[in-house]
């Protein structure tokens, strides 16, 4: 019997390996290109977003050339525009507009005095229509409407000058309040519970995250009933505060701390069908009047409940054994405030009371408070 010359058995297996690999090949190459072809749509995205909304240079041209014919005006003028003293560098951020009014509890008299105090930038006595045309412009920014009636606390950075609508603030060297600013491109890959912890690795010591948490609070209860109206907190997260080195709490986009009477005429008007429709911001929401498709006014949650939420794994982290578990308690006590702080005024300010006391008790026989 003749033998076979070609035992193509022997030949199989490399074979399947082969088309196996070939597969195996054929895969990778194609989520890997899948990869690029998505990392680079969104790049164009968010690149031609960013560069659309925050042009330094566009935007230093078009104020200096509105002050140079006398349209505005204020102190910051001559250092950005002749002096070149000031330049714009990071771009804070690609929202391009935000407005606000005084709420209805304003004492109107202070607030017009503050006004007409920064109005006046060369301080000559008179207000020019261009000084007028440029507090106008600032007005109906939340943040710069907040910085004005809160100058004199010290968790709000100083006012130190304007030019038309752009205004300098004191620099806050300490941002975010907590963690870490990463590329946007490599935070997409970074799972959320990863995220939370990698946030508490870059945090002070305990005793100072305990006067920066105090300082939170403490601008809790500026914006509650404060000289100048009730201001709701509608997004109470670590990006929105920073701090200084003496671990004074700062704020760092009050774009999102707005009058709350403004806040319900506006919420008021807004159209809805579940509840998720009636939020403004990340914090601030409402409940849905399904009988009208209309938001109520009123939110879900006060300012202080938002406040300890995002304080809770900050100060937990390193906190003494002696006090963690009554800190703990307080803390969850203040989570689950429901409604607004004029519903349950007294709770309010018996959780806000006993935990600015539970935490400067333990701080301040130490030099960090």
């Amino acid at each position: 019997m003749a033998r076979d010359l070609f035992p193509w058995g022997l030949f199989r297996k490399p074979l399947y390996i082969q088309a196996r690999f070939s597969y195996l090949r054929m895969k990778y190459l194609f989520f890997s290109w899948l990869a690029v072809f998505v990392g680079s749509w969104i790049v164009y995205v968010e690149y031609s977003s960013y560069t659309e909304l925050c042009r330094g240079h566009d935007c230093k041209n078009s104020i200096c050339d509105k002050y140079r014919k006398g349209v505005i005006d204020g102190s910051a003028c001559s250092s950005l525009c002749e002096k070149d003293t000031l330049y714009l560098g990071k771009c804070f951020t690609a929202k391009p507009k935000s407005q606000a009014k005084v709420g209805d509890q304003a004492n109107l008299a202070d607030l017009a005095t503050q006004v007409l105090s920064i109005t006046d930038a060369n301080k000559d006595g008179h207000i020019s229509l261009p000084e007028a045309r440029s507090t106008w412009a600032l007005l109906q920014l939340n943040e710069f409407l907040l910085a004005l009636v809160l100058q004199d606390r010290e968790h709000t950075p100083k006012l130190l000058g304007f030019c038309g609508d752009l205004y300098v603030m004191e620099k806050v060297p300490y941002s975010p309040l907590y963690g870490i600013s990463l590329p946007w491109i490599i935070e997409v890959w970074i799972p959320a519970g990863l995220r939370r912890s990698m946030d508490q690795w870059f945090t002070p010591s305990w005793p100072h995250k305990a006067k920066i948490s105090i300082g939170l609070l403490e601008l809790v209860e500026d914006v509650f009933h404060g000289t100048f109206g009730s201001f709701l907190m509608c997004d109470v997260s670590a990006t929105s505060f920073g701090y200084n080195d003496r671990h004074d709490l700062k704020v760092m986009d009050a774009r999102y701390i707005v009058p709350e009477a403004v806040f319900q005429e506006g919420i008021r008007q807004q159209r809805c069908d579940v509840d998720e429709d009636c939020l403004y911001g990340a914090d601030c929401l409402t409940s849905c009047d399904l009988t009208k498709h209309r938001c109520t006014p009123e939110v879900a949650r006060p300012n202080l409940a938002k406040a300890c939420e995002a304080l809770k794994d900050y100060i937990l982290r390193g906190a003494p054994s002696d006090m963690r578990e009554e800190l703990e308690k307080q803390l969850y006590a203040c989570i689950a405030l429901k409604g607004s702080a004029e519903q349950m005024e007294i709770e309010h300010s018996l959780i806000l009371n006993n935990l600015k006391t539970l935490l400067w008790k333990k701080i301040s026989h130490t030099k960090d408070s």
